[in-house]
């Protein structure tokens, strides 16, 4: 596949630091890059990418993803889409999303173009330059228009309502290209500008308060109760290993879904733990009893945002809610001047983080229509599936005369 380029003018943007600015002052160019031709040549812009984002998503930042990629299976012709300030390697990078074709659209087999995730992403948002929002959807339309992929366009785990969001259907608007929001799902979000007590004064009901003082103090009785908080890499080896192991010894174990079940969730696992801690973005909390692990949790930062990404606690003192526990220590991410707001990556309407998280953030699935006769047919095929289907399992009442085609 044939790079696509395109030339614009000069666009100058304002950042927090003053030595991230870009300007558009050449022909930008845009890449569809195979996975396989990816080198370190790549990292310092991929880095700057990721400090300067319009919206923050750790699980596209390079000490995420590479791993995610080496360990987990991908489709054949899965690429790094890059969008350039000039020439790759050489200029700015302005936008990145690990896309590609696939064959399988949920059951139905039909051929259509997403970015890629995994069962341990969180989010799917494409790390782009602040204020490049809009060229950025312009120019991967026209890198996939061009391309012989077959199909429409399905982004996957995007924040709704975001700057990528806003910009995606403006653009879409523009080009009368059709694009629908398909699914959306709220998930717990922690953002306040109180601190950490009297949110949680505020945000859990009195009772739910007093209940979890009792737990606190039935588990202090039982002997010495210690919270840690780790930023960095300091004895993150045997952390990894603790965290992994209480992991396996839960329910989530049992069931076969814990992280040192697989022999690919695991390497992945600790090699991204040990990418963020080098990133300065790691922080790890643990409760412990007389030394022993009941709760951990791992959290990754990405200025302005973090993402509570993985929580693990011991099913055998669950009576005492030592997750809970843990989470009420994981507040005072309230008190960090950087920091504004936390995604707890949990599913809709989790009961524990919910009760304790008033925020939410709304995830949403996009369907976007490419150019060609097949790809449209492809695409309004599907949206009038989707819409049957919908009205078949009740989870809508709909009028099928007004189901666009």
């Amino acid at each position: 596949m044939d790079a696509g380029g395109f030339r614009t003018q000069c666009d100058e943007v304002n950042y927090y630091d003053t030595s991230d600015r870009v300007c558009l002052n050449s022909s930008a160019t845009s890449e569809l890059l195979p996975i396989a031709a990816m080198s370190d040549e790549l990292l310092s812009s991929w880095q700057k990418l990721a400090r300067n984002a319009a919206e923050p998503n750790v699980f596209y930042e390079h000490w995420a993803l590479n791993p995610a990629l080496e360990h987990f299976d991908t489709e054949p012709q899965l690429s790094l889409f890059l969008y350039w300030a000039g020439l790759p390697n050489k200029s700015d990078l302005l936008g990145l999303l690990p896309i590609g074709p696939f064959r399988q659209f949920g059951s139905w087999p039909v051929p259509f173009v997403q970015n890629w995730t995994h069962h341990n992403s969180f989010l799917g948002t494409p790390l782009v330059r602040k204020g490049f929002e809009n060229q950025f959807w312009t120019v991967l339309f026209e890198q996939l228009d061009a391309t012989s992929w077959r199909g429409f366009l399905h982004i996957r785990g995007m924040t709704v309502g975001g700057p990528l969001d806003q910009a995606l259907r403006s653009v879409c608007v523009r080009q009368k290209r059709r694009c629908d929001l398909v699914h959306s799902e709220a998930r717990a979000l922690l953002e306040s500008n109180l601190d950490a007590d009297a949110y949680y004064a505020e945000t859990v009901r009195s009772k739910k308060r007093k209940e979890i003082r009792r737990q606190a103090k039935r588990l202090g009785e039982m002997g010495e109760v210690t919270y840690s908080h780790v930023n960095g890499a300091t004895g993150l080896d045997a952390w990894i290993d603790e965290f992994l192991q209480l992991e396996r010894r839960s329910w989530k174990g049992q069931e076969g879904s814990a992280l040192d079940c697989s022999d690919d969730t695991r390497p992945f696992f600790c090699e991204a733990l040990t990418g963020a801690a080098c990133s300065g973005q790691l922080e790890r909390h643990d409760l412990r009893l007389d030394g022993k692990p009941l709760a951990m949790l791992v959290n990754f930062h990405s200025a302005p945002g973090s993402f509570s990404f993985k929580t693990a606690f011991d099913d055998d003192y669950a009576r005492f809610s030592p997750g809970v526990l843990l989470q009420l220590e994981n507040l005072k991410i309230l008190g960090q001047p950087d920091i504004y707001w936390m995604d707890s990556c949990a599913a809709e309407g989790h009961p524990m983080i919910d009760s304790l998280w008033s925020g939410r953030r709304h995830i949403g699935r996009f369907s976007i229509e490419l150019k060609g006769l097949s790809r449209t047919a492809v695409f309004r095929g599907v949206r009038l599936g989707e819409g049957l289907m919908a009205h078949i399992k009740k989870r809508e009442i709909i009028d099928i005369s007004q189901v666009k085609l």
